[in-house]
């Protein structure tokens, strides 16, 4: 069958699905085209079930503080871990069926089950369909990347694709790639009572450039479990399990969790035909203000655009998209501030502009340490570290990495900051309430106080009172 619709949209996870309702709210007529399981990757494979995971873990792992609180018994606390898979998954089961309820499902002949490929630039084939389309939207998402000399290994390879719906759990894993996936899962693992190793070719974890963010890090990852960096892994078969090198050290385990970041779906696009110019990558170059591809109607949204792989990202680019797709004239947006967190234990959050982007000429840092911090210490977790950049010249805050437990309230605060351009006085003149995890960012700036060459007044006293102090 053949039909004519004015947007085409390739994708039915978070940006697609974003990308759908500002078509919807211009009424225009559309396609929705998907291939493969329904449910977004964040509430199928991604965000919800492994902070589930997380949640468990840290849960379990809080006992080890009982005794030092006076809490008696916490040594009989132990993991089930087929429970725990299986409560991973309903609560997965729950999210990924709210999405449904609120999308795919509601429509009809809107929505159109297969793989797209282009046949010549605004036309797709779909099984025995065809899709004229005057916009193309691209957002078919992204999988993880296996190595394919590991594809013998079979099912003792996992990914984040697969952890979830086994059974049960090793007892030891190598956890390859040591990014937001990999460092997440493996501590998860780890507190659950799993022998993990990590391992990296880089010399850095949840790509950290920041060489002091970075030793602490390296320093309280390490006492989750041992963490092997700067060197590639080797597996060969080990009579039935698998030995994992890394430069001098190996170890043999029962599984290998491959966590090495996730490759576009591209494969069966035939981009070729699709009148767009390609980067050396075979992906579609395109405007990350519009998300347009050149000057063509064909526009790219959420993991698939190499961009940051998170959902509020996905969320925009599918809006922007959208949006535009559904108009004559492109509109330029502006993007939102960068923020990664990662949602180990303590929480590991990038923000703003990264530091190795950064001019050192031009900026100056400034630190605290948790050590001191109250909050975290009466939390037993005063382990981790704050860390400002700002502008030399006129003190506006650009970026931050945040090492801390409950770090992903303070990366917010942060983002929103950074976003309004504000500056390290400014920031100084606002409430900070005793104790509170928010006081590490106090710390910070006070010392980024001391290194700006700015005039000041009292930082603690609100500019309408100045005349009075």
């Amino acid at each position: 069958m053949e039909r004519s619709v004015d947007v085409a949209v390739i994708g039915a996870g978070t940006a697609g699905l974003a990308a759908v309702s500002q078509v919807r709210q211009a009424n225009k007529s559309f396609v929705l085209i998907n291939g493969g399981e329904l449910g977004t990757t964040c509430a199928r494979v991604g965000c919800m079930p492994s902070k589930a995971l997380i949640q468990v873990g840290h849960d379990l792992h809080r006992r080890e503080l009982f005794d030092r609180e006076g809490i008696e018994g916490g040594e009989g606390l132990s993991a089930n871990l087929p429970d725990i898979l299986e409560h991973v998954r309903d609560l997965r089961d729950i999210l990924v069926d709210r999405v449904l309820g609120n999308s795919t499902d509601q429509m009809e002949e809107e929505f159109l089950d297969g793989y797209a490929r282009f046949v010549e630039p605004g036309r797709l084939q779909v099984g025995d369909d065809v899709i004229q389309a005057e916009n193309i939207i691209i957002a078919c998402g992204t999988r993880p990347v296996v190595p394919p000399a590991w594809v013998d290994f079979g099912d003792q390879i996992l990914t984040s694709d697969t952890l979830f719906e086994q059974e049960d759990l090793p007892e030891s894993v190598a956890v390859v790639g040591l990014g937001i996936i990999g460092l997440e899962l493996g501590q998860a693992l780890a507190q659950l009572g799993i022998a993990v190793t990590g391992i990296d070719q880089a010399e850095t974890i949840a790509g950290l450039s920041d060489p002091s963010a970075r030793q602490s890090a390296i320093e309280v990852m390490s006492r989750a479990f041992p963490l092997w960096l700067g060197h590639t892994a080797e597996l060969q078969d080990e009579g039935g399990r698998i030995r994992v090198s890394a430069g001098e050290q190996s170890v043999v385990v029962d599984k290998v969790l491959a966590a090495m970041g996730r490759q576009p779906n591209l494969d069966w696009l035939a981009l070729e035909h699709a009148g767009i110019a390609l980067d050396d990558q075979g992906a579609p170059s395109f405007d990350p203000a519009t998300m347009r591809c050149g000057d063509s109607r064909v526009f790219i949204a959420g993991d698939i655009s190499g961009s940051d792989q998170v959902l509020h990202e996905a969320a925009a680019e599918g809006r922007i998209a959208g949006y535009n797709a559904a108009r004559d004239e492109s509109i330029a947006f502006a993007r939102k501030t960068p923020l990664a967190i990662t949602f180990s234990s303590p929480n590991i959050c990038t923000v703003g502009t990264a530091y190795d982007a950064l001019d050192p000429e031009e900026i100056e840092t400034g630190e605290m340490r948790l050590g001191p911090v109250g909050r975290a210490l009466l939390m037993g977790a005063n382990r981790g570290i704050v860390r400002l950049y700002a502008d030399k010249r006129s003190g506006v805050l650009l970026g931050a990495t945040v090492i801390a437990e409950r770090g992903e309230h303070l990366a917010h605060l942060l983002a929103w900051c950074i976003g309004e351009k504000m500056t390290v006085l400014q920031l100084l003149r606002k409430p900070f309430y005793h104790p509170t995890m928010e006081e590490a960012i106090q710390g910070a700036l006070k010392d980024l106080l001391q290194k700006l060459d700015l005039p000041t007044s009292p930082p603690d006293i609100p500019p309408e009172l100045e005349a009075l102090s």
